[in-house]
């Protein structure tokens, strides 16, 4: 088993109306929960790093991680480099042995974005990496992306089928409605499936990806404000939205904020109804535990992945 590219994950995925997960990493507890529910449910996985988890953690102990993690579970995985916001940063991540890197020029304009994007993909092509683009901006912050509602913009489908034409990209994140973060919609729920639906006949046997597709569960909202949070009005995309769009093309799902709320929800309960616990381990244990009942969850009724690995 290895670290492996997304390439025939999303064959798959596309053939067999599914999604594959797409999960953050940003240290060990996490890595191991998201890791053990793949090897239960049997599933396909990608894990991704992103600007703020290389931060945080270092991408070599990030990497040496996941490799630990492959050795240990005998799957293989596909390590994803989430939101490179330039080239060199993905050309760093391509040379550093990530299988797959995001270059998200989403923030320029149309012709400025393929340019950048033609550029890594020549490069990540020449080492046998894959590359996945950005085209339409998502509202929201988590980590370093921040996008105000008011500059958020749905992805146009003429134009998505012209920036695959002329990048060569392997997949592409399109903007319908989802966004980045615990607080997704104001009010009621909603993605413009007829968009996507129009991407997909115009992009045939093309994955698509949807990033800011946490569904922010209310008993884990609700559970972290119990034990002292503070996190009111968070909503995310429905469950069987998600299910919906993985059968339309959509071949990659993204998933951080969920992960978050279970591992951050399972501390809290831990630490108050144990105060004088001062045991990394009896909080982080649980939290993992938290993070792969979350993700075969995740696995099993949403993205439709389980079994297909």
């Amino acid at each position: 088993m290895s670290l492996v590219t997304s390439k025939e994950m999303f064959k798959k995925a596309y053939e067999g109306h599914y999604a594959v997960g797409a999960f953050n990493v940003n240290n060990m507890e996490i890595i191991q929960g998201i890791v053990d529910a793949a090897k239960q449910e049997n599933a396909p996985l990608i894990l991704q790093v992103s600007a703020g988890a290389r931060k945080y953690a270092n991408p070599i102990y990030l990497r040496k991680l996941v490799e630990a993690a492959i050795e240990d579970s005998g799957i293989d995985i596909c390590l994803h480099l989430d939101h490179g916001d330039d080239f060199e940063i993905c050309k760093q991540c391509v040379d550093d042995g990530f299988t797959s890197v995001m270059i998200d020029g989403s923030k320029y304009s149309f012709e400025e974005n393929i340019a950048l994007t033609k550029r890594v993909v020549e490069y990540a092509h020449s080492k046998g990496v894959v590359v996945e683009a950005e085209l339409g901006k998502l509202a929201g912050v988590e980590d370093a992306v921040k996008v105000n509602a008011k500059d958020a913009t749905y992805t146009d489908p003429d134009q998505a089928k012209e920036f695959v034409e002329r990048t060569g990209v392997d997949s592409l994140a399109i903007a319908i409605g989802t966004s980045h973060g615990a607080y997704k919609f104001k009010g009621d729920p909603s993605l413009d499936f007829a968009r996507l639906e129009t991407i997909e006949r115009l992009l045939p046997n093309f994955p698509l990806v949807l990033h800011g597709s946490s569904s922010v569960p209310k008993e884990f909202v609700d559970l972290c404000n119990k034990f002292g949070g503070a996190i009111p009005g968070a909503a995310g995309v429905p469950e069987e939205m998600l299910r919906r769009a993985s059968q339309m093309g959509v071949c990659k799902i993204n998933i951080d904020t969920d992960l978050r709320l279970a591992m951050t929800a399972c501390i809290r309960q831990v630490l108050v109804e144990n105060p004088a616990e001062f045991d990394p381990r009896k909080y982080l244990g649980p939290g993992r535990v938290a993070i792969k009942d979350m993700v075969a969850h995740k696995m099993r009724d949403v993205l439709g992945c389980s079994g297909k690995r």
